[in-house]
Protein backbone atom coordinates (compact mmCIF):
# COMPACT_ATOMS: atom_id res chain seq x y z
CA UNK A 1 0.00 0.00 0.00
CA UNK A 2 1.67 3.22 -1.18
CA UNK A 3 0.71 6.82 -0.56
CA UNK A 4 -1.54 6.95 -3.64
CA UNK A 5 -3.35 3.80 -2.47
CA UNK A 6 -4.00 5.43 0.90
CA UNK A 7 -5.56 8.54 -0.63
CA UNK A 8 -7.60 6.49 -3.09
CA UNK A 9 -8.90 4.13 -0.40
CA UNK A 10 -9.98 6.96 1.89
CA UNK A 11 -11.69 8.76 -0.98
CA UNK A 12 -13.59 5.68 -2.18
CA UNK A 13 -14.78 4.65 1.30
CA UNK A 14 -15.77 8.21 2.12
CA UNK A 15 -17.97 8.45 -0.97
CA UNK A 16 -19.44 4.94 -0.81
CA UNK A 17 -20.20 4.98 2.92
CA UNK A 18 -20.84 8.72 3.18
CA UNK A 19 -18.30 8.99 5.99
CA UNK A 20 -16.20 11.97 7.00
CA UNK A 21 -12.70 11.82 5.44
CA UNK A 22 -11.00 13.20 8.53
CA UNK A 23 -12.52 10.44 10.68
CA UNK A 24 -11.22 7.87 8.19
CA UNK A 25 -7.72 9.36 8.21
CA UNK A 26 -7.65 9.32 12.02
CA UNK A 27 -8.81 5.72 12.09
CA UNK A 28 -6.20 4.72 9.51
CA UNK A 29 -3.45 6.46 11.48
CA UNK A 30 -4.40 4.56 14.64
CA UNK A 31 -4.50 1.24 12.78
CA UNK A 32 -1.13 1.83 11.10
CA UNK A 33 0.38 2.82 14.45
CA UNK A 34 -0.63 -0.61 15.84
CA UNK A 35 1.07 -2.35 12.93
CA UNK A 36 4.27 -0.32 13.13
CA UNK A 37 4.54 -0.87 16.89
CA UNK A 38 4.47 -4.62 16.27
CA UNK A 39 6.96 -4.38 13.40
CA UNK A 40 9.39 -2.06 15.16
CA UNK A 41 8.90 -3.24 18.72
CA UNK A 42 8.05 0.32 19.74
CA UNK A 43 5.92 1.54 22.67
CA UNK A 44 2.57 3.27 22.81
CA UNK A 45 4.20 6.67 22.29
CA UNK A 46 4.78 5.82 18.63
CA UNK A 47 2.40 7.77 16.40
CA UNK A 48 1.64 7.76 12.69
CA UNK A 49 0.66 10.86 10.72
CA UNK A 50 -0.71 10.88 7.17
CA UNK A 51 -0.38 13.98 5.03
CA UNK A 52 -3.96 14.71 3.90
CA UNK A 53 -2.84 16.02 0.51
CA UNK A 54 0.08 13.81 -0.48
CA UNK A 55 -0.56 10.62 1.48
CA UNK A 56 3.00 10.65 2.84
CA UNK A 57 3.52 8.79 6.13
CA UNK A 58 5.53 10.04 9.09
CA UNK A 59 6.22 7.63 11.95
CA UNK A 60 7.89 8.84 15.13
CA UNK A 61 8.03 8.52 18.88
CA UNK A 62 9.65 10.57 21.61
CA UNK A 63 13.15 9.45 20.59
CA UNK A 64 13.36 9.14 16.82
CA UNK A 65 11.71 9.42 13.43
CA UNK A 66 11.45 6.17 11.47
CA UNK A 67 11.85 5.67 7.74
CA UNK A 68 9.14 3.17 6.92
CA UNK A 69 7.13 1.74 4.06
CA UNK A 70 3.66 0.25 4.68
CA UNK A 71 4.62 -2.61 2.36
CA UNK A 72 7.32 -3.67 4.82
CA UNK A 73 4.99 -4.24 7.77
CA UNK A 74 5.04 -8.04 7.60
CA UNK A 75 2.11 -10.46 7.69
CA UNK A 76 1.22 -10.20 11.40
CA UNK A 77 1.51 -6.43 11.51
CA UNK A 78 -0.42 -6.10 8.23
CA UNK A 79 -3.21 -8.26 9.68
CA UNK A 80 -3.36 -6.00 12.75
CA UNK A 81 -3.60 -2.99 10.45
CA UNK A 82 -6.42 -4.61 8.46
CA UNK A 83 -8.39 -5.46 11.60
CA UNK A 84 -7.79 -2.00 13.03
CA UNK A 85 -8.91 -0.29 9.85
CA UNK A 86 -12.10 -2.37 9.66
CA UNK A 87 -12.88 -1.60 13.30
CA UNK A 88 -12.31 2.13 12.85
CA UNK A 89 -14.49 2.20 9.75
CA UNK A 90 -17.29 0.38 11.59
CA UNK A 91 -17.00 2.84 14.44
CA UNK A 92 -17.15 5.74 11.98
CA UNK A 93 -20.31 4.28 10.43
CA UNK A 94 -21.81 3.74 13.88
CA UNK A 95 -21.04 7.30 14.97
CA UNK A 96 -22.55 8.73 11.79
CA UNK A 97 -25.70 6.66 12.24
CA UNK A 98 -25.91 7.68 15.90
CA UNK A 99 -25.60 11.39 15.08
CA UNK A 100 -28.26 11.09 12.36
CA UNK A 101 -30.90 9.41 14.51
CA UNK A 102 -30.04 11.07 17.82
CA UNK A 103 -31.09 14.35 16.20
CA UNK A 104 -34.43 12.73 15.26
CA UNK A 105 -35.56 11.80 18.76
CA UNK A 106 -39.22 12.85 19.01
CA UNK A 107 -39.63 12.71 15.23
CA UNK A 108 -41.71 10.38 13.07
CA UNK A 109 -40.03 7.54 11.18
CA UNK A 110 -41.38 5.21 8.49
CA UNK A 111 -40.21 1.66 8.16
CA UNK A 112 -41.11 -1.94 7.36
CA UNK A 113 -41.63 -4.65 9.94
CA UNK A 114 -38.73 -7.05 9.48
CA UNK A 115 -38.92 -9.65 12.24
CA UNK A 116 -39.56 -10.33 15.92
CA UNK A 117 -36.64 -10.29 18.35
CA UNK A 118 -38.06 -11.79 21.53
CA UNK A 119 -40.88 -9.41 22.46
CA UNK A 120 -39.40 -6.56 20.41
CA UNK A 121 -40.56 -5.77 16.89
CA UNK A 122 -37.60 -5.06 14.57
CA UNK A 123 -38.26 -2.37 11.97
CA UNK A 124 -36.16 -1.91 8.83
CA UNK A 125 -35.41 1.78 8.27
CA UNK A 126 -33.16 1.23 5.24
CA UNK A 127 -29.67 1.91 6.58
CA UNK A 128 -30.59 1.02 10.16
CA UNK A 129 -32.89 -1.09 12.31
CA UNK A 130 -35.23 0.20 15.01
CA UNK A 131 -36.76 -1.72 17.90
CA UNK A 132 -40.37 -1.36 19.01
CA UNK A 133 -40.62 -2.87 22.54
CA UNK A 134 -43.83 -4.53 23.67
CA UNK A 135 -44.30 -1.78 26.28
CA UNK A 136 -44.36 0.82 23.48
CA UNK A 137 -46.93 -1.01 21.36
CA UNK A 138 -50.64 -0.30 21.58
CA UNK A 139 -52.68 -3.13 22.98
CA UNK A 140 -54.63 -4.79 20.22
CA UNK A 141 -52.34 -3.68 17.40
CA UNK A 142 -50.80 -6.53 15.41
CA UNK A 143 -48.09 -6.38 12.78
CA UNK A 144 -46.59 -8.96 10.45
CA UNK A 145 -43.24 -8.96 8.60
CA UNK A 146 -43.57 -6.76 5.52
CA UNK A 147 -46.13 -4.39 7.05
CA UNK A 148 -45.45 -0.66 6.78
CA UNK A 149 -45.27 1.09 10.14
CA UNK A 150 -44.90 4.59 11.56
CA UNK A 151 -43.53 5.34 15.02
CA UNK A 152 -41.78 7.99 17.11
CA UNK A 153 -38.06 7.78 17.85
CA UNK A 154 -37.74 7.78 21.65
CA UNK A 155 -34.13 6.76 22.35
CA UNK A 156 -30.87 6.33 20.43
CA UNK A 157 -27.79 4.88 22.10
CA UNK A 158 -24.49 3.24 21.21
CA UNK A 159 -24.58 -0.47 22.04
CA UNK A 160 -21.05 -1.78 21.48
CA UNK A 161 -20.28 -1.65 17.75
CA UNK A 162 -23.94 -0.99 16.90
CA UNK A 163 -26.53 1.72 17.36
CA UNK A 164 -29.80 0.79 19.07
CA UNK A 165 -32.77 2.88 18.00
CA UNK A 166 -35.94 2.51 20.04
CA UNK A 167 -39.33 3.73 18.85
CA UNK A 168 -42.84 4.04 20.26
CA UNK A 169 -46.42 3.77 19.07
CA UNK A 170 -47.86 4.87 22.42
CA UNK A 171 -46.22 8.31 22.59
CA UNK A 172 -48.47 11.38 22.41
CA UNK A 173 -45.93 12.80 19.96
CA UNK A 174 -47.14 10.23 17.41
CA UNK A 175 -50.51 12.00 17.24
CA UNK A 176 -48.80 15.39 17.04
CA UNK A 177 -46.52 14.37 14.16
CA UNK A 178 -49.33 12.69 12.23
CA UNK A 179 -51.36 15.91 12.31
CA UNK A 180 -48.29 17.80 11.11
CA UNK A 181 -48.29 15.50 8.08
CA UNK A 182 -52.02 15.72 7.38
CA UNK A 183 -52.73 19.39 8.22
CA UNK A 184 -50.62 21.96 6.30
CA UNK A 185 -51.65 24.71 8.73
CA UNK A 186 -50.05 22.75 11.58
CA UNK A 187 -46.84 22.13 9.61
CA UNK A 188 -46.70 25.84 8.73
CA UNK A 189 -47.27 26.71 12.42
CA UNK A 190 -50.43 28.70 11.68
CA UNK A 191 -52.19 26.24 13.97
CA UNK A 192 -50.32 25.26 17.13
CA UNK A 193 -50.92 21.98 18.88
CA UNK A 194 -50.75 23.16 22.47
CA UNK A 195 -51.15 19.83 24.24
CA UNK A 196 -51.90 16.18 23.50
CA UNK A 197 -52.99 13.64 26.12
CA UNK A 198 -53.65 10.06 25.25
CA UNK A 199 -54.72 6.64 26.42
CA UNK A 200 -53.18 4.65 23.55
CA UNK A 201 -55.60 2.54 21.57
CA UNK A 202 -58.65 4.15 23.15
CA UNK A 203 -58.82 7.93 23.09
CA UNK A 204 -56.85 11.14 22.61
CA UNK A 205 -57.67 14.73 23.49
CA UNK A 206 -55.77 17.40 21.60
CA UNK A 207 -55.92 21.14 22.28
CA UNK A 208 -55.17 23.46 19.36
CA UNK A 209 -54.97 27.21 18.76
CA UNK A 210 -54.86 29.27 15.56
CA UNK A 211 -52.65 32.35 15.19
CA UNK A 212 -54.89 33.51 12.32
CA UNK A 213 -58.42 34.49 13.47
CA UNK A 214 -59.72 33.68 9.98
CA UNK A 215 -58.76 30.02 10.31
CA UNK A 216 -60.91 27.65 12.35
CA UNK A 217 -58.30 25.53 14.14
CA UNK A 218 -60.68 22.65 14.86
CA UNK A 219 -62.21 22.63 11.38
CA UNK A 220 -58.78 22.68 9.74
CA UNK A 221 -57.66 19.66 11.77
CA UNK A 222 -60.85 17.76 11.01
CA UNK A 223 -60.75 18.58 7.28
CA UNK A 224 -63.44 18.50 4.63
CA UNK A 225 -65.86 15.68 5.51
CA UNK A 226 -63.41 14.63 8.22
CA UNK A 227 -60.74 13.57 5.71
CA UNK A 228 -57.74 14.81 7.69
CA UNK A 229 -58.68 13.44 11.08
CA UNK A 230 -59.79 10.17 9.47
CA UNK A 231 -56.28 9.67 8.05
CA UNK A 232 -54.83 10.02 11.54
CA UNK A 233 -57.46 7.76 13.10
CA UNK A 234 -56.79 5.10 10.46
CA UNK A 235 -53.06 5.22 11.22
CA UNK A 236 -53.88 4.79 14.93
CA UNK A 237 -56.07 1.80 14.13
CA UNK A 238 -59.36 3.45 15.09
CA UNK A 239 -58.28 5.37 18.22
CA UNK A 240 -60.81 8.14 18.90
CA UNK A 241 -59.60 11.74 18.84
CA UNK A 242 -61.31 14.73 20.45
CA UNK A 243 -60.03 18.09 19.19
CA UNK A 244 -60.73 21.10 21.39
CA UNK A 245 -59.81 24.75 21.30
CA UNK A 246 -57.04 25.80 23.68
CA UNK A 247 -57.66 28.66 26.11
CA UNK A 248 -55.44 30.43 28.63
CA UNK A 249 -58.53 30.61 30.84
CA UNK A 250 -58.61 27.57 33.09
CA UNK A 251 -62.40 27.59 33.29
CA UNK A 252 -62.75 27.73 29.51
CA UNK A 253 -60.14 24.98 29.06
CA UNK A 254 -61.93 22.75 31.55
CA UNK A 255 -65.26 23.35 29.82
CA UNK A 256 -63.76 22.49 26.42
CA UNK A 257 -61.80 19.54 27.79
CA UNK A 258 -64.90 17.87 29.23
CA UNK A 259 -66.74 17.80 25.91
CA UNK A 260 -68.90 16.17 24.63
CA UNK A 261 -70.55 17.01 27.96
CA UNK A 262 -72.24 20.42 28.02
CA UNK A 263 -70.85 22.47 30.90
CA UNK A 264 -71.93 25.92 32.08
CA UNK A 265 -68.90 28.19 32.56
CA UNK A 266 -70.47 29.59 35.75
CA UNK A 267 -70.48 26.10 37.29
CA UNK A 268 -66.68 25.68 37.27
CA UNK A 269 -64.92 26.47 40.56
CA UNK A 270 -61.08 26.24 40.74
CA UNK A 271 -59.18 25.85 44.01
CA UNK A 272 -55.76 27.36 43.27
CA UNK A 273 -54.06 26.07 46.41
CA UNK A 274 -55.11 22.44 45.86
CA UNK A 275 -54.99 22.70 42.03
CA UNK A 276 -58.42 21.12 41.82
CA UNK A 277 -61.51 22.19 39.93
CA UNK A 278 -65.06 21.42 41.04
CA UNK A 279 -67.45 21.17 38.07
CA UNK A 280 -71.19 21.10 38.65
CA UNK A 281 -73.18 19.37 35.91
CA UNK A 282 -76.78 18.45 35.25
CA UNK A 283 -77.58 14.84 36.07
CA UNK A 284 -78.11 13.92 32.42
CA UNK A 285 -74.63 15.29 31.61
CA UNK A 286 -72.77 13.56 34.44
CA UNK A 287 -72.07 10.27 32.65
CA UNK A 288 -70.85 12.13 29.56
CA UNK A 289 -68.55 14.34 31.62
CA UNK A 290 -67.08 11.39 33.52
CA UNK A 291 -66.93 9.00 30.56
CA UNK A 292 -66.73 5.24 30.64
CA UNK A 293 -64.58 4.22 33.62
CA UNK A 294 -63.68 7.86 34.14
CA UNK A 295 -61.81 8.21 30.86
CA UNK A 296 -63.25 11.56 29.76
CA UNK A 297 -62.61 13.36 33.05
CA UNK A 298 -59.23 11.65 33.43
CA UNK A 299 -58.01 12.90 30.04
CA UNK A 300 -59.49 16.36 30.67
CA UNK A 301 -57.55 16.50 33.96
CA UNK A 302 -54.31 15.63 32.18
CA UNK A 303 -55.03 18.18 29.49
CA UNK A 304 -55.60 20.99 31.99
CA UNK A 305 -53.01 19.88 34.53
CA UNK A 306 -55.59 20.13 37.36
CA UNK A 307 -57.66 17.46 39.10
CA UNK A 308 -61.30 17.76 38.06
CA UNK A 309 -64.11 16.79 40.45
CA UNK A 310 -67.48 16.23 38.75
CA UNK A 311 -70.56 16.77 40.92
CA UNK A 312 -74.24 17.11 40.31
CA UNK A 313 -76.07 20.06 41.84
CA UNK A 314 -77.61 17.78 44.48
CA UNK A 315 -74.21 16.35 45.45
CA UNK A 316 -72.67 19.80 45.68
CA UNK A 317 -75.47 21.14 47.87
CA UNK A 318 -75.34 18.05 50.09
CA UNK A 319 -71.62 18.64 50.66
CA UNK A 320 -72.24 22.27 51.48
CA UNK A 321 -74.66 21.10 54.17
CA UNK A 322 -72.09 18.61 55.48
CA UNK A 323 -73.83 15.50 54.24
CA UNK A 324 -72.29 12.57 52.32
CA UNK A 325 -71.97 12.93 48.58
CA UNK A 326 -70.49 10.87 45.81
CA UNK A 327 -68.03 12.54 43.48
CA UNK A 328 -65.94 11.58 40.48
CA UNK A 329 -62.43 13.04 40.50
CA UNK A 330 -60.13 12.95 37.50
CA UNK A 331 -57.13 12.26 39.72
CA UNK A 332 -58.79 9.30 41.46
CA UNK A 333 -60.04 7.86 38.19
CA UNK A 334 -56.62 7.96 36.57
CA UNK A 335 -55.61 4.49 37.73
CA UNK A 336 -58.44 2.66 35.95
CA UNK A 337 -57.67 1.82 32.34
CA UNK A 338 -60.75 1.31 30.16
CA UNK A 339 -61.44 -2.07 28.65
CA UNK A 340 -62.92 -0.65 25.46
CA UNK A 341 -63.56 2.68 23.75
CA UNK A 342 -65.94 5.28 25.15
CA UNK A 343 -69.42 5.56 23.74
CA UNK A 344 -69.51 9.34 23.41
CA UNK A 345 -68.94 10.74 19.95
CA UNK A 346 -65.83 12.83 19.15
CA UNK A 347 -66.00 16.53 18.39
Amino acid sequence: MNKDDILRMVDVISREKELDKEALFLGLEDALAVGFRKRLGAGDDLVVKIDRKTGELSVEDDEEVYEVNPGELGRIAAQAVKQGINQKFREAERDKLYDEYESRVGQLINGTVQRFDGEDLVINLGRAEAYLPRTERVRGETFQPGDRIRAIVTEVRKDGPRVRIEVSRTSSDLVRRLFELEVPEVAEEIIEIKRVVREPGYRTKMAVLSSDPKIDCIGACVGVRGARIKAVIDELRGERIDIIKWSDSLEMLVMNGLKPAEIDLDNIFPDTDARTVVVIVDEEQQSLAIGKRGQNVRLASKLCGWDIDIKTRAEFEAEQLGGPAASSQGGEAAGNAPSDADDEGPL
